[in-house]
């Protein structure tokens, strides 16, 4: 049977140097479907702009850390000079499976959103924060009870973002979509690699039609180190930048597909087609056997696309927002 008597005297309190492997151990006790490792822990969290100590609450039982909950509010601005000043976020919290059934968790949280509350935070997200989310949202089929706690906290769904796959076992580039890259090409349009003076109108283009977020993660991919070749751009019969799709631009995972964009006037050419699927060739050439990404509206126009692509909804991820009231 479990032992549940650790969970009384378990406190709360900020993150302290030495916190770190115990904490990563018990995040690979606690959620096994989404363990993490030191590097990507060092790398998302304690190397993050806006990391705050404080704000990463750990509960501890004696030397044992059992439990976490991190809540982050903007110190640096996405784009701008935007802080956010009303928004926070909570992008993960666990608790040890030894610790579980004595209401840890809605402490752990409880002491989250109390400390963003006490830096003016009115709105908090759960967990759809970037730069450095781990998972877009809360995947309640894998996590019931995380789910019913964070309603009975007031949170609810904003929207639901759908991780999808497809295996590239056996690709190979569809008919229809060489037809409509032959008939691009001949009015005009290209495709190649971008050169190293295209990717300051790619980053605008990313930053201004889609997200500040794209724009900054293929900046970074970039300047660490990931090859050109990992990036298809399109441009009309003028010269315009107009679309562009990638693989390997985050955590240098070379099978992630994305972040990948087309301009909205220039959808329903069959331009986001011959994009996705320049990019999947060349993912398979390079070896992968499979692509995956991790956030789309299963609904919406991209996951159309995608399912059309061979691409199978593997998770789906509840975005959640809690407001403040009174």
């Amino acid at each position: 049977m479990t032992d549940r008597t650790t969970t009384t005297r378990a406190r709360s309190r900020g993150f302290r140097a030495g916190d770190g492997p115990p904490l990563v151990e018990a995040w690979r006790r606690s959620a096994p479907a989404d363990p993490i490792t030191p590097d990507r822990f060092r790398s998302l969290v304690l190397l993050d702009a806006n990391f705050d100590p404080e704000g990463l609450r750990i509960a501890v039982d004696g030397d044992r850390v059992v439990g976490a909950a991190y809540a982050v509010r903007r110190l640096t601005p996405m784009t701008g000079t935007d802080l956010e000043p009303e928004q926070g976020w909570i992008p993960f919290f666990f608790v040890d499976p030894t610790a579980r059934g004595r209401g840890l968790g809605r402490r752990l949280l409880t002491d989250a959103l109390d400390w963003l509350h006490g830096h003016g935070r009115t709105r908090v997200d759960f967990s759809s924060y970037t730069p450095n989310y781990l998972l877009p949202g809360l995947d309640a089929e894998t996590y019931p009870q995380a789910a019913g706690l964070l309603e009975s906290l007031g949170f609810r769904t904003l929207y639901e973002a759908a991780a999808m796959d497809r295996t590239l076992v056996g690709y190979r580039f569809p008919d229809d979509a060489a037809r409509r890259l032959e008939e691009l090409t001949a009015r005009g349009h290209r495709f190649a690699t971008p050169a190293d003076d295209d990717l300051v109108e790619l980053v605008a283009l990313a930053g201004h039609h889609f997200t500040p977020d794209w724009a900054r993660a293929i900046r970074q991919c970039l300047a660490s180190g990931t090859p050109l070749d990992r990036i298809v751009v399109a441009r009309d019969p003028s010269g315009r930048l107009v679309g562009w799709a990638m693989h390997g631009a985050y955590e240098s995972a070379d099978e992630r597909f994305g972040p990948f964009g087309v301009l909205e006037e220039m959808r329903g050419t069959g331009l986001g087609k011959v994009l996705l699927h320049l990019v999947l060739e060349r993912m398979r050439a390079r070896g992968a056997h499979s692509a995956w990404f991790l956030w789309t509206g299963e609904r919406s126009p991209a996951g159309h696309l995608y399912r059309a692509a061979g691409f199978r909804t593997t998770r789906v991820f509840r975005v959640l927002r809690r407001e403040a009231t009174g």
